[in-house]
């Protein structure tokens, strides 16, 4: 499992090798994401300003409570909000960029497909504005989910100061990996059902690259530049998976053939 893992992490790091064979189109990528960068950065750092306000109209109950008590309680659901807001906003970040910039990342996605032999599906390019508007905003509402499921983690005593980041950013790191793999599959007319069967026996392979892609958009200015690379390592990570049921398919192919053919 740890070596699957491992195998993710390089998947990515393999997608930000990809700027030496395509530096064109992978510049090309950080447009969109520094657009969608930039507007995600005024929503938190709006919230940031806005915390203690917040925090103190969502603690009613605190009002009357001796110091230091009040302050550190109100501290620790700020803190909470904050990190919660963290992950809404990795899961906001690449569903708006993937939408904004879908013609940018359509070409690394081609380059990615040419590059590891064959011919892309010819449908690759039609799967619409308003389809992915509906994919876009799907995956932000799970991520709202997510970022609350998170928040209300940060409440276990104890634990709850270190449950929050870790289920954060592995939580956070497979939605990113499901959806930047999703143009590889649904290209194919590969349904969401049978996407989920087909990456299953790959959970670890794919957590391994979303987390890594989630801890590289959390340092400054690791999403701008992480994003066309993790368009490329998905890419990559999906045709790993269909290349396997592929060879799987043939083997068993050939053996029932094998099988049948008189002695």
């Amino acid at each position: 499992m740890i070596q699957r893992f491992l195998l993710g992490v390089r998947t990515l790091l393999r997608g930000f090798g990809f700027w030496r064979r395509q530096p064109g189109a992978m510049l090309l990528g950080l447009v969109p994401a520094a657009i969608v960068w930039v507007v995600v950065l005024i929503g938190l750092v709006a919230l940031g300003v806005s915390l203690p306000s917040i925090t103190v109209w969502a603690t009613p109950f605190a009002a009357g409570w001796v110091e230091p008590w009040a302050s550190l309680t109100r501290t620790a659901i700020g803190a909470l909000m904050l990190g919660g807001a963290i992950v809404l906003a990795a899961v906001t970040f690449t569903g708006l960029t993937l939408l904004v910039g879908d013609p940018f990342y359509e070409r690394i996605w081609l380059a990615v497909e040419h590059d590891l032999g064959g011919e892309p599906p010819e449908n690759g390019a039609g799967i619409g504005f308003w389809r992915s508007a509906g994919d876009a905003v799907a995956f932000i509402a799970l991520g709202v989910l997510v970022s609350i499921g998170v928040g209300l983690s940060g409440l276990v005593p104890l634990i709850g100061g270190v449950l929050a980041p870790v289920l954060g950013v592995v939580l956070s790191g497979r939605l990113l990996a499901w959806e930047l793999t999703g143009r590889a599959f649904e290209s194919r007319g590969i349904s969401s059902g049978e996407r989920r069967a087909l990456l299953r026996s790959h959970r670890a392979r794919l957590l391994g690259f979303g987390v890594a892609t989630q801890l590289c958009f959390m340092v400054p200015l690791g999403a701008i530049f992480t994003m066309p690379a993790a368009v490329a390592g998905a890419t990559m990570l999906a045709r790993g998976v269909l290349d396997e049921r592929a060879v799987r398919a043939k083997t068993m192919t050939d053996s029932v053939q094998s099988g049948a053919t008189p002695s």
